[in-house]
């Protein structure tokens, strides 16, 4: 069965941000639909997360958060696994920050097969 590698999180990136000097635990529910156009669903992953975000050093922050995910494929019931993300932030300028996150998604909940890894990368500027 194909999972769905579910969507990044901006929000955390931009949290991060907007407040780098902030440094504790948060939770983050999300949950993350895919469609072929606005009739068919393919399938809906819910992420349940306990996270931990902090500084490293003056311009650099990091998170990371894992949990359950509740995997619904249509029409294939929903199944449980465990996801998680790491992200890295970075202050270039007052303005510009740049971000990276990796994610992953348990097949079968099992890490020692073949694991969805997925990749996230950008740039935000403020004014």
């Amino acid at each position: 069965m194909s999972f769905i590698t579910s969507a990044s999180i901006v929000g955390v990136a931009v949290a991060l941000t907007a407040a780098p000097s902030f440094a504790g635990g948060f939770v983050n529910v999300e949950s993350n639909t895919s469609s072929l156009g606005l009739k068919e669903r393919i399938g809906t992953v819910t992420e349940t997360h306990v996270g931990y975000e902090g500084p490293l050093g003056s311009a650099l922050t990091y998170s990371v958060q894992a949990g359950p995910a509740f995997v619904n494929v249509a029409d294939d019931g929903t199944d449980t696994e465990l996801s998680g993300k790491a992200v890295l932030s970075a202050d270039l300028a007052e303005k510009l920050n740049v971000y990276g996150e990796v994610s992953f998604l348990t097949e079968e909940r099992e890490f020692d097969k073949y694991l969805p890894l997925g990749f996230k990368a950008g740039a935000t500027y403020s004014f």
